[in-house]
């Protein structure tokens, strides 16, 4: 998908992917840091599911993914808008340059593997992306830090180097780590009921055997289920795209019909 950037083109050499894959980081690196209140409001929860897009041309958009399968190009992190209200602000933008950054390097290297380049083309590219300060350290300040520590000896500063990617990867895998752990989590409640006995499961489908989706009708099924703290209607996650990750960080949840009821002005 590359409708805001321009004419479409395919960068051929080791340089003009290194141009292209700087001119993605810098769009996307506007959207988080000058143009991030703007991107904040684009990513709207109650939309379907959105991208970040950079463009070659330096511009960023916030859009749907590309229908065709498989895609022109990688696509960007899928439905980047549903944790926007259920995470601390930063902690989200840090989320999404992450991802942003894979991305980034997904689309470099598709053009690599595309246009035949060899092991010594793949090597120089991947040093001159990596001489550029990633967009997680840009949004994290982790790159300035990184400038002004900067130790005049040559071994220190190669030590430095691998200790700050060290601290980014940690970030990122940190980051799936407590998803993974959420959803381990879910399950192990799930399995514990279970061997809690027949009699409680008995119990607990004749208190629930009534309860209808707010969203698609169903009675109550053993998946997750949400209450809205509004209306108090259940809805299952799956109706309303909340999965257990997700509701761990939401304080208060509203249904998609709740959170349409707002006062006009």
């Amino acid at each position: 998908m590359e409708g805001g950037g321009g004419a479409r083109y395919n960068p051929r050499t080791v340089e003009e992917v290194f141009r292209d894959f700087k001119g993605r980081r810098a769009g996307i690196l506007r959207a988080l840091t000058t143009d991030v209140k703007e991107f904040f409001q684009q990513c709207n929860p109650e939309k379907d599911n959105l991208c970040l897009y950079g463009f070659p041309n330096e511009v960023w958009e916030v859009n749907l993914p590309a229908e065709e399968v498989p895609p022109e190009l990688p696509e960007p992190a899928l439905g980047i808008n549903f944790a926007r209200d259920g995470m601390q602000e930063k902690e989200w933008i840090s989320l999404v340059a992450v991802h942003s950054d894979a991305w980034l390097l997904s689309v470099s290297f598709y053009f690599g593997s595309r246009f035949g380049f060899d092991k010594a083309d793949r090597k120089r590219l991947f040093n001159m992306i990596n001489e550029v300060p990633t967009v997680f350290e840009v949004v994290t300040g982790s790159a300035k830090k990184q400038t002004e520590e900067q130790p005049s000896s040559v071994n220190k500063n190669s030590n430095r180097s691998k200790s700050n990617s060290k601290v980014v990867v940690n970030v990122f895998f940190d980051l799936e780590m407590q998803r993974d752990v959420d959803v381990k989590s879910s399950r192990t409640i799930e399995v514990d009921e279970e061997e809690e006995g027949v009699e409680e499961e008995e119990e607990d489908e004749e208190e629930h055997g009534e309860t209808l989706c707010g969203a698609c009708g169903d009675n109550y099924a053993s998946d997750f289920w949400i209450c809205c703290d509004m209306c108090e209607k259940w809805f299952h996650g799956k109706c309303v795209k909340i999965t257990p990750a997700r509701a761990e960080h939401i304080k208060q949840y509203k249904c998609p019909s709740c959170s349409n009821k707002r006062a006009r002005p």
